[in-house]
């Protein structure tokens, strides 16, 4: 199991979270942990998104409409 250190919002302090047994495979690596003070459970949640800047897009100039 591996050891963090986190703000619980149950005991309203830092505290040691762990890993329980992991039963999907992830091991060392699973995004659940437990408070070892209250039991309280958090879900570590990590993503990548992919950023982009609007000045980099090319810009579209609006359509002219003409009276038909």
């Amino acid at each position: 199991m591996s050891h963090h250190e986190l703000y619980c919002d149950v005991c309203e302090d830092v505290a040691p979270f762990e890993a329980p047994p992991c039963v999907d495979g992830h091991g060392s690596d699973c995004p659940e942990l437990v408070c070892t003070g209250c039991g309280a459970a958090v879900v570590i949640a990590t993503y990548t998104v992919g950023v982009t800047r609007l000045a980099d897009r090319r810009r579209r100039q609006p359509a002219h409409r003409h009276a038909a």
